[in-house]
């Protein structure tokens, strides 16, 4: 936890949600919460249910029962386009860049719920302030300093690495300015060096805003999260520290029975659990 005393109302959370997708049980009496400046990790075996609960999370997916709240306050089913209305800010694992803007655009996409006109009504010929555009180029540009990679901010997303490219998409996520930020799955695709990085950056965040991290690198989850959610079969079945549920009996089982080891990598590879 963050060396602050925590307050006792999260900022975000879930009670006792439960999805059905035809026969199929999803998610059952799922229920977790993400406190100011937290970082909370969602882990499981695969078909788990953290990407059903990722998507409800994103209102990607309408819970069948349970409830959201966001501040304290009963959170209806929050549409994607809504989130930053919301403050809250989701990366995917899709990435979902447009091709045929620059970098900068891209992330100016993000900036744009601090403008007054909209990014989108300037591409159409929509009336925006040119002040308002400075304003949103600008931080867009502050953005992309912050993470490293300002100098691509007039290249085209297609043509950068991939690890650029989630940065890039990370990028327009932290322009919203959240107070919530949802990742899922970050360091696919990374190296070990770029996931050390990517875990002190995530960590470096919690400074100014919560961070729910959905990931299957169990290093990683282990050496960044303050709290960690488990889920098997739809099921939360374990919620602590790293240190509880690296020693939980229920989760050493869903894995399989296989050791969860303290977050210290191999340099030729990167530990995951499947």
């Amino acid at each position: 936890m963050r060396e602050q005393e925590q307050p006792s109302e999260p900022l975000f959370a879930l009670r006792g949600v439960s999805v059905r997708f035809g026969g199929l049980q999803a998610l059952t009496d799922v229920s977790l919460q993400v406190r100011p400046h937290d970082l909370l990790g969602l882990i499981g075996p695969n078909g788990a249910g953290k990407t059903t609960a990722f998507n409800v999370l994103c209102g990607f997916v309408a819970p069948d029962e349970g409830e959201l709240s966001f501040r304290g306050e009963p959170l209806p089913r929050v549409r994607p386009w809504k989130l930053a209305e919301h403050r809250i800010a989701r990366t995917l694992q899709a990435l979902g860049l447009f091709d045929r803007m620059t970098v900068l655009e891209n992330v100016m996409v993000g900036a744009d719920v601090h403008a007054r006109a909209g990014f989108w009504s300037s591409l159409i010929g929509g009336g925006r302030s040119l002040k308002d555009e400075k304003a949103l180029a600008e931080r867009a540009h502050a953005v992309l300093e912050e993470l490293g990679i300002v100098r691509y901010a007039g290249r085209l997303p297609p043509s950068l690495p991939y690890p650029i490219r989630k940065r890039v998409a990370l990028a327009r996520a932290l322009a919203i300015e959240p107070e919530l930020l949802l990742l899922d799955e970050p360091a696919s695709g990374l190296s070990n060096d770029e996931m050390d990085e990517l875990g002190a950056l995530i960590k470096s965040l919690t400074s100014r805003m919560a961070v729910m991290l959905v990931e299957h690198h169990m290093d990683l989850v282990m050496s960044v999260c303050d709290h960690i959610t488990v889920l098997d079969f739809g099921r939360v079945i374990a919620d602590g520290t790293p240190e509880e549920i690296r020693t939980d009996p229920a989760v050493l089982a869903a894995y399989l029975g296989e050791q969860i080891e303290p977050p210290q990598r191999p340099e030729h590879s990167a530990a995951e659990v499947h």
